[in-house]
């Protein structure tokens, strides 16, 4: 018995096979490539498919780096070319047989469902995944279930407003994620780079800057990197204590490629969620960095095929 979980990310899918208690028994990674629209699909399909033949299938979860659209079984995801409207959901269902139990659902959600089912949430009802990477986005646990929203939208947190007065390409993905995600941290030292009175190294790389140069920077004291990510902590400390007053989590996890070099400042976090959060909400919460790490959607999509197939 075996559930199959697939994580598509915006260059390549990682594939696994589960065992019900959360073990991994195999596990494939294949870059995209140049692939685009039913050629991804197709490739979703060809890895369920290997992974099969090898184990009893039980059931299948997919999770998308986007929206998944539940009631069209259609995806929007903005990395993937012809990925506007997908209809994965028929696509998968024809190439696997309509009688495999298929789950598909957005990366934030598997994000959250990985780490309460094998990581750093493990056994938590009431749980947040905070994603800080090329975009940022939350998986949010309550009551044991995914909160999806009306029309699952629910957990884009990038769009927070939590700066003024409004910037008019806050429209393009948010203004909490314009300072704060990985691009973001870069955009913000490009705008503090223009200042005529700094010559730190920073400037010498301005056009391949990155976040890795940032972290680095940081570490050596430069006046540039210092002001981008204290001003990124104190945004993912806002952001974190309007989850926290909103929610009443018990716990929240800090995922995504930022964290990582970022885990370094999750005291300096925790004590910022402290100073906005409500009182008592805060004293309930506890913060740590995700355990899972690159593997949270994986293990994530294996939940998924858990409980589209009635798993517990």
């Amino acid at each position: 018995m075996a559930f199959i979980g697939v994580d598509l990310g915006g260059t390549k899918l990682a594939a696994a096979a589960f065992t019900a208690g959360g073990e991994l028994l195999q596990r494939e990674t294949t870059p995209l490539a140049d692939r685009r629209g039913s050629a991804v699909g197709a490739l979703i399909a060809a890895q369920i498919g290997k992974l099969a033949e090898h184990h009893t299938l039980d059931g299948a979860g997919v999770c998308v780096p986007g929206l998944y659209r539940a009631s069209r079984g259609t995806v929007w995801a903005p990395n993937i070319p012809g990925w506007d409207d997908y209809p994965l959901r028929d696509e998968l269902s024809s190439a696997l047989g309509r009688d495999v139990g298929l789950t598909i659902d957005s990366d934030r959600a598997a994000y959250i469902l990985g780490e309460s089912w094998r990581g750093g949430a493990a056994g938590a009802r009431d749980a947040i995944f905070l994603a800080v990477g090329t975009g940022i986005g939350a998986g949010i646990l309550t009551a044991g279930r995914v909160l999806r929203g009306h029309g699952d939208v629910a957990g884009a947190i990038g769009w927070l407003g939590l700066d003024r007065p409004y910037a008019p390409r806050y429209k393009n993905h948010g203004c909490f994620e314009d300072q704060a995600s990985g691009p973001g941290l870069v955009r913000v030292a490009r705008d503090l780079l223009d200042d005529p009175r700094y010559r730190g190294p920073l400037r010498e790389q301005a056009g391949a800057l990155d976040t890795g140069a940032l972290f680095a920077a940081h570490e050596q004291d430069d006046p540039i990197a210092i002001r981008v990510l204290d001003n990124a902590i104190e945004l993912w400390g806002m952001a974190a204590a309007n989850l926290v007053s909103l929610f009443n989590p018990e716990i929240i996890v800090f995922g995504g490629g930022v964290f990582g070099p970022a885990a370094r400042f999750l005291d300096r976090i925790r004590d910022e969620v402290r100073r906005w959060a409500q009182p008592i909400a805060i004293e309930q919460a506890r913060f740590v960095v995700s355990t899972l790490g690159g593997d949270a959607g994986l293990y994530g999509a294996g939940r998924l095929a858990m409980l589209g197939n009635g798993g517990a």
